[in-house]
């Protein structure tokens, strides 16, 4: 197999892109719970707790997402550099690693949006016998 120096730089857009969104998606559920710590402060309701507990574990696969696109960039360039020194070989196995990376971070990305969907699930829950109403 064969792998030219500008195959590994196409990871780079797409992750540069993929890590933008998961740091706006960090940003936001950080916002949500500076908000619902306040709101507990003052209403003290278990439910509150509950909802910052699940953003709390979405915060922490975020962290991991960016992990994983970060370190698939840093295994890119790897790649790029060694290929570039000739290491045919050694460039591949990067620019695997790098594609592995890639993948487990889109897997946890995933993992966070089900979690995302079954909190709202949860949360419109009582609102079910009030879409029915509306038909």
């Amino acid at each position: 197999m064969t792998l030219s120096i500008e195959t590994p730089a196409l990871l780079f857009s797409a992750t540069t892109l993929i890590l933008l969104a998961y740091t706006n998606r960090f940003l936001t559920i950080a916002q949500l719970i500076r908000e619902l710590k306040k709101t507990y402060k003052k209403e003290e309701n278990k439910n509150i707790l509950l909802e910052i507990k699940n953003l709390n574990l979405r915060l922490s696969l975020i962290r991991y997402m960016q992990l994983m696109g970060v370190l698939c960039l840093f295994l890119s360039v790897m790649a790029m550099l060694v290929l570039f020194l000739e290491h045919h070989h050694w460039g591949i196995m990067l620019f695997g690693g790098s594609i592995l990376c890639l993948l487990l971070s889109l897997a946890i990305s995933f993992w966070e949006i089900s979690i995302s969907v079954n909190a709202l699930k949860v949360h419109l829950k009582d609102l079910e016998c009030d879409y029915d109403e509306v038909d």
